[in-house]
């Protein structure tokens, strides 16, 4: 039978796996940790003061949702995301996201409605500053309002695992000149078809902008990957690339625990 000293203790336990999700979370997606940095256990550990167990419970939440991979003999490292992940990730995110616009339009009520106006509010004020996890932090709540809308428990559910692999992702989209502008009159378009009540045009409005978003993904990510597999040469040696160099592999790098 539990007792109520272990429910207690379960309780606990719960709470702080949570409290070290939430905190390697948001390292990860403030950028002090970059794609390929391995996490080193014994260090977190150390540092969270937990238990191997609990951690990895935790490690293998962040792998679920795309932000860290579990690499064989090696261990997790925050995940690498290439163009061709990049392409599949948007290609889902844009169908899903045009039948949360539909559904929202169809189905949110008035409560829900002022709540998807003041998550655009705040991300219009945050838009004006320069992007960063403030801005990815109002996104997600933004989005997080739209799926409740839709009252669809299943959609919110694939939606909100998706948005944490494009959320890893979206650094690189919002740090382009004149994304956020863009951005924001996207989610502009998709605001005045949901005020119309009109399910057809914000259906279309949010597929325009994840493809938008994918089509800036795709480029950034494919130059990315043609400069480390350009051929570097050195005097007196063969040519080699970046990748071969190591620039591309930092699965193997140091681990940046320091910097937390």
């Amino acid at each position: 039978m539990t007792t109520p000293a272990s429910l207690a203790a379960m309780h606990q336990a719960a709470s702080l796996k949570k409290q070290v999700i939430e905190a390697l979370r948001t390292a990860i997606l403030e950028g002090r940790f970059q794609p390929g940095d391995r996490l080193v256990e014994r260090e977190i550990c150390e540092m969270f003061q937990v238990s191997r167990t609990l951690l990895r419970e935790a490690l293998s939440q962040l792998a679920a949702e795309g932000i860290l991979q579990i690499i064989p003999h090696r261990g997790p490292i925050v995940a690498i995301y290439t163009a061709e992940d990049a392409r599949s990730i948007y290609e889902l995110r844009a169908t899903l996201e045009e039948m949360a616009g539909r559904c929202f339009a169809e189905r949110a009520t008035e409560a829900e409605h002022k709540a998807l106006e003041s998550a655009f509010a705040a991300f219009r004020k945050a838009s004006r500053g320069k992007p960063g996890s403030d801005l990815l932090l109002v996104k997600t709540v933004f989005y997080a309002a739209l799926t409740a809308g839709a009252h669809n428990p299943m959609l919110e559910d694939m939606l909100r695992m998706i948005h944490w692999r494009v959320t890893m992702l979206r650094a690189h989209t919002l740090s382009q000149p004149g994304r956020l502008a863009k951005s924001l009159g996207e989610i502009g378009d998709i605001m005045e078809a949901i005020a119309r009540r009109d399910p057809e045009a914000a259906g279309q409005a949010c597929r325009r902008h994840v493809m938008n978003a994918a089509a800036i993904a795709d480029a950034v990510l494919t130059a990315k990957e043609a400069e480390r597999d350009r051929p570097v040469r050195k005097r007196g040696t063969k040519e080699t690339s970046a990748r071969d160099k190591g620039a591309a592999a930092p699965a193997v790098g140091e681990p940046r625990l320091a910097r937390m």
